[in-house]
């Protein structure tokens, strides 16, 4: 489904974003299913709403009725096609997230490296964000520094003590060069896909609009999602719990035959 120069982007720059969309049907259809979603759970902010695509209530207490049609988003054929492009074809969806960045008050992504905090060893993840709105600078789109994945390399982080953020795992300022960044402009149904060490974040939404967008995480199952490493990395966050994190194999077959597809289905 990819050409070999969006590929070659992919690998060279870190990320890509497709010539393709959505049907307007699917993306109504997943803007309705965001405020089913909203609704199911007052009180809870639509920054970050995480797993929506699993039946049982997530640890933050979030709850999603509809989670087979976020599983279904997630498993769209012309998706998976292009991921298998970009990280090879025996794939397990490991993680989604719906980021609501509500308008007016959606709160700021700082820079940050996903490496830092994903249990996957060796290190290996493409995300798929996917645009339920139209996502532009004004309402806070996610940006990104073009090469920052190269190596492999982990860089220098700290925890950012502010309310005002999505997570509190920052770049330290000179780990990067801000001038470089690249805003990801998307219409509704676009999406693009970056590599699990890309350099990015995004701003504040200050603008009337809103900014949601539904994130998928894929890794090869040549990589062990690795349920003691990520036992530590949760650092005591109710939200996260890779530890018992369900994985779905969604094509191919599990390649390193160390992870485990049984974990976390279980519905209490």
């Amino acid at each position: 489904m990819l050409n070999q120069e969006q590929i070659d982007q992919y690998n060279e720059q870190g990320y890509v974003i497709p010539d393709f969309r959505l049907p307007e049907t699917v993306v109504e259809d997943m803007c309705r299913e965001l405020e089913i979603l909203i609704a199911a759970n007052p009180g809870m902010t639509a920054d970050t709403m995480f797993v929506p695509h699993l039946p049982q209530e997530n640890p933050q207490g979030m709850k999603s009725p509809n989670y087979e049609k976020w599983c279904s988003y997630a498993c769209h054929d012309d998706i998976l096609d292009m991921v298998s492009d970009l990280i090879g074809g025996d794939l397990a969806l490991w993680g989604t997230t719906v980021f609501g960045k509500p308008a007016g008050s959606g709160k700021e992504t700082p820079w940050h490296q996903d490496s830092q905090y994903w249990p996957i060893r060796p290190l290996a993840s493409c995300s798929a964000w996917i645009a339920i709105d139209n996502v532009d600078i004004e309402n806070g789109c996610m940006r990104i520094i073009p090469g920052s994945h190269k190596g492999n390399t982990s860089l220098n982080h700290h925890l950012a003590d502010r309310t005002d953020l999505t997570l509190h795992q920052e770049l330290d300022a000179d780990q990067f060069d801000e001038d470089q960044a690249v805003d990801i402009i998307l219409k509704r149904g676009q999406m693009s896909f970056h590599d699990i060490n890309i350099v990015h974040g995004s701003r504040r939404n200050t603008s009337v609009k809103r900014r949601a967008g539904f994130v998928l995480r894929f890794m090869p199952t040549t990589s062990h999602f690795d349920r003691e490493l990520g036992r530590k990395l949760e650092h005591g966050s109710e939200a996260i719990n890779f530890s018992n994190r369900a994985l779905l194999l969604v094509r191919g077959v599990d390649k390193c035959g160390q992870n485990d597809y049984e974990i976390g289905h279980q519905v209490h």
